[in-house]
């Protein structure tokens, strides 16, 4: 019998010059972080892409300096520095927001085609370590392309005409944008598993990103041009840019979160972790909509568009967790209750999705109330109410069309999902061509009442009342959310029936 050690028994050959403590104390780092990582980095810098990239990259670069260096020699004075940064940033980001995630999505799309994700899963990582893994193997790739590109955009500030501020400001930005296209790229590679459904996705990404390329460099565009001169603090610009990359970074952890989900077994407790990741992303949202609000001295605007966009954002993301499928596999039964609200199952997500949508248009209502009395913030407080009873409303439309037949054919998630897009299309189409035939205005307000969009902008305009001075919006307000209220429980009883058909043996 041999008595040679193998690698699977823990004795590793040191390299020369390295002792053997020290060696074996790096492979169980590199192994506790990540050693996927060391895996895909390797594959990746390996890729005929990656050096032809990174070779026009650097060729690029030198040109446009050489440029640079030509235009401005002999020069007394020369203020071409924004001009060159916005080159340089814009080969830059030709791979940071095109290459990089577009070969995110690749990775792990190939993974799910060639069946090799099963095999990932046997090395005992699970789809967290595994995603995590891929991700910043992609980031250590974009962070080789900037450490090439990095001399030349600090040469640009020697060419004057553009401050390090703004410069750090930029990069700043440009690094949570990779990030998020990335995880977005990422969970898109999640969304398919038919072959016609990937090539739908693939195409809808590269859309995606060609047109988030164009404004990422719009933004570093009129950012240089602005601010490049000189420095200067301007409190709501920067308050803009916070809640941008609170919205980047927040958003981010969402995606990322929702892709584990949807690569975990159906065994697993696989909900919890990004429906915990919305409420707290929720509720922080909230408190520096609150910090922010009490810091502009109480300014009524604060509330009025944050909320509206939350409302927006908590539909969309109510669209994907009152979706889920029916029932729960057996080893998560026991533990399910009422309120077990990040449980796996549609009838949860959709509670959740309530609870979070009326909460929050709660809380931004006590926000414009606690501002100075005016009929501006009343308006917008029934707008913000009336927004999310419509989103309510038609979420609890969608999954009644879908899954109270016993059928089962309108009962998928994506089917669901389709059923809602077709419901609010209609709902904001056929009230104002219903207008043209009966000869009344576009805006009608008994007939625009369901109308999500119309609806919304009635219930917050401003010379909306019944001429006898009758308080009519409130009133419609409130025959809206009652509506809206037995659709939900209407809704709720469906998805229960369904989970209980679905548990029973």
């Amino acid at each position: 019998m041999s008595t040679q050690a193998s690698p699977a028994s823990g004795a590793t050959e040191s390299a020369p010059g390295v002792p053997a403590a020290a060696s074996d104390r790096w492979e169980k780092w590199g192994d506790r972080l990540n050693p996927l990582v060391v895996k895909e980095v390797r594959q990746g810098l390996r890729t005929r892409v990656f050096w032809v990239s990174f070779g026009l990259l650097l060729l690029a670069c030198l040109v446009l300096s050489l440029i640079a260096y030509a235009n401005v020699h002999g020069a007394a004075y020369s203020r071409e520095g924004r001009a060159y940064f916005f080159s340089f940033f814009v080969c830059l980001g030709l791979v940071h927001f095109g290459v990089i995630p577009f070969n995110a999505y690749r990775s792990l799309a190939r993974e799910r085609e060639d069946e090799t994700w099963s095999l990932l899963l046997l090395t005992g990582l699970g789809p967290r370590r595994i995603l995590r893994g891929k991700v910043t193997s992609f980031l250590v790739q974009a962070a080789l392309y900037a450490s090439a590109v990095g001399p030349f955009l600090l040469f640009s500030y020697f060419l004057n005409g553009i401050d390090l501020p703004t410069i750090l400001m930029v990069l700043l930005m440009g690094g949570a944008w990779l990030v998020f296209l990335t995880l977005v790229s990422v969970c898109a590679a999640t969304l398919a598993d038919s072959r016609m459904g990937r090539a739908f996705v693939r195409f809808a990404l590269v859309g995606a990103l060609v047109v988030t390329f164009f404004q990422s460099l719009t933004f570093a565009f009129v950012v240089t041009q602005d601010r490049g001169s000189g420095f200067s603090f301007d409190r709501d610009f920067f308050l803009g840019l916070g809640a941008a990359f609170w919205v980047l970074l927040s958003d981010g952890w969402l995606l990322f979160e929702a892709a584990v989900a949807r690569l975990s077994l159906v065994t697993e407790d696989y909900t919890r972790h990004p429906r915990r990741a919305l409420v707290v992303q929720t509720v922080l949202t909230f408190a520096g909509m609150a910090a922010v609000w009490w810091y502009l001295d109480r300014k009524n605007e604060v509330p009025g568009v944050v909320g509206l966009f939350g409302v927006l954002h908590l539909i969309l993301t109510g669209l994907f967790t009152a979706t889920d499928v029916d029932g729960q596999s057996r080893p998560l039964r026991a533990g399910t209750r009422p309120w077990s609200l990040f449980k796996p199952g549609a009838v949860r997500g959709f509670r959740l999705a309530v609870l979070l949508l009326m909460g929050w248009a709660a809380a931004c209502v006590a926000l414009l109330w606690v501002s100075e009395s005016s009929t501006d913030n009343v308006r917008m407080g029934r707008a913000l109410v009336a927004l999310a009873l419509y989103g309510v409303l038609y979420l609890s439309v969608a999954l009644l069309l879908g899954r109270m037949p016993r059928s089962g054919r309108f009962a998928s998630p994506v089917a669901v999902r389709l059923l809602f897009v077709m419901v609010g299309v209609m709902g904001s189409g056929l009230p104002p061509l219903l207008a043209v035939f009966l000869n009344l205005e576009g805006d009608d307000a008994l007939l625009n009442l369901l109308n999500p969009v119309m609806g919304t902008f009635n219930f917050g305009r401003r010379d909306w009342s019944s001429p006898d001075g009758f308080v009519l919006p409130h009133w419609l307000l409130l025959c809206m959310g009652l509506v809206a209220l037995l659709a939900a429980f209407a809704a709720d009883r469906v998805l229960v029936e369904r989970e209980r058909r679905a548990h029973a043996p």
